[in-house]
């Protein structure tokens, strides 16, 4: 019985362990190890099931940065075992966990001390414990600089695990394992195609067996977003980066430093984007987290150091990043032998120069970027020139996001045509009160759907009497940045300047207020860029008179002065307008399975439209069971009610 409640705890752990969730399994196994200490006085234990439970506990205490703890159990097995096989996987625990303490000299030691037991007892050339020693030995060669004998290490390791997997020895995550370690190589010696390659492999093989939650598809993401930042498509590793750092948050919090790596590779992703400001904010943060959670002069602070300072200039401040740079290579220096890491000290010391010859250059009252006037190209302001032929139709929307999911449904369609080169969204504008919260929301679900770069704006009210707030849905990716436009209407104009003659398209899927002002403030622009204007509303039958007049839809009833306006300037403009009314939306349901299975790639844009939507359809019944005079039915069409 005694056996198998140590069983039962061991159980558990290894399930704790197995998902990243070390607090829990580090408590799991501290109780396995009490409860054999006060069995040890009753009955005769066995020596080795101990001595596992406390290479386990040190082993999770290793990942939750207890250091010293951690080591005085570790040392404590190793005087202990008298098992090889034991002592191998003690001396491994230790070797990472002084690897984890940049102390690289000493963890290389306990690992040349390994392997060598490790194939002397290994049962046949497929053990897979025998592939963790030989990988383990060579993540340490890779931290410590040492990337070609870390890159064949781990194809032997690779190779190992292959053939295991083939006589069906292991299960095919086992691969995933060196494909990770094997990109994060190659990626260190600049081979950024085939890093990529490697994670994605290792990511598609998670993605199918584990939770989209679990902390190891979360390491994919984030290894795949920092690859493909390398190869220069930030804008693409942006999403993946989001969904590392949302997994990563949940699982470990705010101050561990698996959630402070997905930061600096979600700030090297808005840097490549043009976002410096976004990127400066997640590496600070990032930066904050390691500061607590690593001794001062841990290595793994200078790739974020370097990272910062590439950041920092791209922001102006060029004393500042100089001084980053300087500060990465006093923690080089203290950490490394002459040698290793040298391409890391080289870079920094060829910032240095550089950033110091740029600051003589200029004149002091330009060091450093502290107005309150920040430049647009830091804040990301600026608006590319539309590229119709390459890119497809530009498309400026008008959006309240927020208020039912629609919209941001529409985003994702968005989204997918983007990618496909058949629109091109330029601009895209929150109304409707409170349209800075819209805005924080259309910013993060299109960070978090591959358009960071898509410019959004804060537009008005969208007739809603001032003071006044409407209803709008929460996510854990809505953002406030930096790069929102203050004024939507300065957006849009800027937007239309950069567009050729006749190439853009209106879709204004909300209240026309800012349509209008645009058109009243800007005619002569507007008839000149904007080829056609879509929207979502409806009109009066064309059979009573020549023009269109909009009718009560609740786009059009939110402002009707302005819905007015927009219809009757378009006809005389000759700008197309192709209205979408609901009696499509009656001929053409979306049926609740469509949410339901995109909600299935676990996407968090895609799940919270499935949460928010059935919430969206309960509120929208409150309001219509209402009398039609009752303020809190806001602008619902009185045809909208019981019957």
């Amino acid at each position: 019985n005694e056996c198998n409640v140590v069983a039962q705890y061991m159980e558990a752990g290894d399930r704790a362990k197995n998902t990243l969730i070390y607090r829990e399994a580090s408590n799991v196994y501290r109780e396995a190890i009490n409860f054999q200490m006060k069995l040890k006085t009753q009955l005769p234990q066995n020596p080795h099931r101990l001595i596992e439970s406390r290479i386990k506990l040190g082993v999770c205490l290793c990942e939750l940065a207890r250091y010293n703890e951690a080591e005085i159990i570790l040392t404590r097995c190793l005087d202990e075992v008298c098992d090889n096989a034991l002592y191998v996987r003690a001396l491994t625990a230790l070797a990472a966990l002084y690897q984890a303490q940049s102390k690289y000299d000493a963890a290389m030691k306990l690992h040349e001390k390994a392997i060598p037991i490790a194939r002397g007892i290994a049962v046949s050339s497929l053990s897979i414990r025998l592939a963790d020693n030989i990988a383990g030995y060579a993540e340490t060669l890779r931290k410590s600089g040492r990337l070609p004998q870390a890159e064949i290490h781990h194809r032997e390791a690779l190779e190992i695990r292959t053939r295991a997997v083939e006589e069906k020895l292991c299960t095919e995550l086992e691969l995933a394992v060196s494909y990770t370690q094997l990109g994060c190589t190659l990626s260190r010696m600049q081979q950024y195609k085939e890093a990529y390659e490697q994670h994605h492999r290792a990511l598609t093989l998670r993605y199918h067996y584990l939770d989209f939650s679990h902390g190891l598809v979360a390491e994919s993401l984030n290894y795949c977003a920092e690859s493909l930042c390398a190869l220069g498509r930030g804008g693409e590793g942006v999403p993946l980066a989001i969904h590392a750092a949302q997994i990563r948050k949940s699982l470990f919090g705010t101050s561990h430093p698996a959630y402070a790596h997905a930061l600096s590779v979600l700030a090297s992703c808005y840097h490549d984007v043009g976002r410096y400001l976004d990127a400066c904010d997640c590496i600070e943060k990032c930066l904050g987290i390691c500061g607590v959670a690593f001794q001062e002069n841990h290595a793994n602070n200078i790739p974020n150091l370097m990272n910062y300072g590439n950041v920092l200039r791209s922001t102006g401040d060029l004393a500042k990043a100089r001084s980053v740079y300087q500060r990465a290579i006093t923690i080089h220096e203290l950490n490394f032998k002459g040698g290793q890491q040298a391409r890391q000290l080289e870079k920094c010391k060829a910032e240095v120069d550089d950033l110091t010859d740029k600051i003589e250059e200029l004149d002091a009252s330009v060091k450093s970027c502290h107005s309150d006037d920040i430049p647009d190209e830091i804040c990301r302001k600026h608006v590319v020139l539309a590229d119709v032929e390459s890119q497809g139709t530009p498309v400026i929307v008008y959006t309240d996001i927020g208020r039912d999911v629609d919209d941001e449904l529409a985003l994702v369609l968005l989204s997918a045509l983007k990618q496909k080169h058949i629109l091109n969204p330029v601009a895209v504008i929150t109304t409707l009160s409170p349209q800075r919260e819209r805005a924080h929301l259309a910013r993060g679900s299109m960070d978090a759907m591959g358009m960071p770069d898509v410019p959004v704006g804060i537009g008005s009210c969208g007739g809603v009497a001032e003071g006044v707030d409407l209803e709008i849905y929460g996510s854990e990716y809505s953002r406030s940045s930096p790069c929102i436009f203050e004024s939507g209407l300065d957006l849009v104009c800027r937007t239309l300047e950069s567009v050729p003659p006749k190439s853009a398209v209106v879709l204004c899927i909300a209240s026309l207020s800012d349509a209008a002002t645009c058109i009243r403030e800007h005619e002569e622009l507007f008839r000149s860029k904007v080829k056609e204007v879509v929207l979502m509303g409806g009109v009066v039958s064309t059979e009573l008179g020549e023009t269109l007049i909009p009718d009560s839809a609740y786009n059009n009833n939110c402002d009707i002065s302005s819905a007015r306006f927009v219809y009757k300037k378009c006809q005389e403009l000759g700008i197309p307008t192709a209205t979408l009314s609901r009696w499509a939306a009656y001929g053409c349901p979306i049926p609740p399975k469509l949410l339901d299975e995109i909600a299935k790639t676990e996407h968090m844009v895609a799940t919270n439209i499935r949460s928010v939507s059935k919430l969206s359809i309960d509120q929208l019944w409150n309001k219509v069971i209402l009398h039609p005079d009752d303020p809190r039915r806001e602008k619902l069409p009185n045809r909208c009610d019981i019957s």
